[in-house]
């Protein structure tokens, strides 16, 4: 071979004798066969094998194993965002006529893709109150195809009763599938509780480092994959390897920072409570809504918890959130830093409650020392008077 062919095909070299940790980044647009019958039949090749690409290298398929694992699940896939993941979830189960269910306290996304997308095209769609448990029997029409559930709820923290709302979806042969993101499948396993799409968001705790956007979607049933591939394949839905490696790197800590992080949120939960700085909505907190169903169902709290704002606080609360010194004010959660960010629901809600019509305080505990967190909080409690 001349230079220039050189320069382009690179040479086997034997991985005898090397086993490294840390899994190999692959990255490929082409996939290459071995002969041209292997290349005419590659439309054949099973789900988990290569044909380009977009639809997997052996770095995702070492990431969708440690999820289905932690799942208990059949197989996942990966999507580029956790959105990514409910609407290829909503678009793989639901046609023109079709009926889905959402909760109240579904991330605010979920409802506008609800209302704006799949509504004109002839999908009908149904709000249902936080905490409905098994009276959502008589929200159920013979169109429903799917029930979701988000537990617990976003920014208001209400825990739904996921194993009645499942029973009772699968004894009408009607889908469910769990927004699983502030738990992860560490806390709570959606599968095991009868669910049938489990979802989460790899933005938040397993890359757990705010430098990364991803989605999973975790099945106990594999003609639920093929759906979900059929599907993402039609959009043209992938995940960057080396975006796949960093979560592959963050969730090697993830038990350990779940773990630190529930610890210290309950903690300053239970002293803000006590201080009487609004009411607190943590599901670990014997007075949350919905406490006694996390008790019951789930292994533990994660860092996330809300404050309503008592009234009068507005006036005040843009001069204490700039004087935040550990805090950072943003969205989204899970990483190791701690944020603060205020909410507000009330148009987003369908359902009438008192605390809807408030500021709802969003924190995020991250990983710096708890006492300066603590004083951090203090400082800002002191603010708004």
């Amino acid at each position: 071979m001349r230079d220039a062919t050189l320069s382009v095909h690179h040479p086997a070299v034997s991985h005898d004798g090397y086993a490294a940790l840390s899994v190999p980044t692959h990255r490929a647009s082409t996939i290459v066969f071995d002969d041209a019958a292997a290349y005419a039949s590659r439309g054949k090749r099973d789900l988990d094998g290569y044909s380009y690409g977009l639809h997997g290298t052996p770095t995702q398929r070492v990431l969708e194993a440690q999820l289905t694992a932690l799942e208990g699940g059949a197989r996942t896939v990966l999507m580029p965002s956790g959105q990514a993941s409910i609407a290829v979830i909503f678009l793989t189960v639901l046609n023109p006529g079709d009926h889905v269910l959402i909760p109240d306290t579904a991330y605010p996304p979920v409802t506008n893709f609800c209302r704006d997308f799949l509504a004109p095209r002839g999908i009908d769609w149904t709000v249902y109150p936080p905490g409905i448990g098994a009276r959502i029997a008589a929200m159920i029409r013979p169109e429903t195809r799917l029930i979701w559930t988000e537990s617990p709820g976003s920014t208001t923290m209400e825990v739904e009763d996921i194993p009645a709302i499942a029973a009772i979806a699968r004894d009408r042969g009607i889908l469910t599938g769990i927004d699983n993101t502030w738990a992860t499948p560490l806390l709570f396993k959606p599968l095991a509780h009868g669910i049938d799409f489990s979802m989460q968001a790899l933005t938040k705790y397993p890359g757990g480092h705010s430098d990364l956007l991803m989605g999973s979607v975790t099945v106990g049933d594999l003609d639920l994959r093929r759906r979900l591939r059929d599907t993402m394949r039609m959009l043209g839905l992938g995940v960057a390897p080396d975006a796949v490696a960093l979560v592959l790197r963050g969730i090697e800590t993830m038990a350990v920072r779940l773990a630190h992080v529930g610890r210290v949120a309950t903690d300053l939960a239970q002293e803000l409570h006590d201080r009487g700085a609004g009411e607190v909505l943590f599901p670990a907190l014997p007075t949350s809504p919905g406490h006694d169903l996390w008790a019951r169902d789930f292994a533990g709290s994660s860092g996330l918890f809300s404050v309503v704002l008592p009234a009068g606080a507005e006036a005040r609360l843009e001069a204490a959130l700039d004087g935040l010194k550990v805090f950072a004010i943003g969205a989204s959660w899970g990483g190791t830093r701690s944020l603060m960010a205020p909410m507000s629901v009330a148009q987003a809600r369908r359902h009438d409650h008192p605390r809807n019509g408030r500021t709802i305080l969003r924190v995020n505990v991250g990983l710096e020392d708890p006492q300066d967190l603590r004083t951090d909080l203090a400082a800002f409690f002191d603010a708004l008077g």
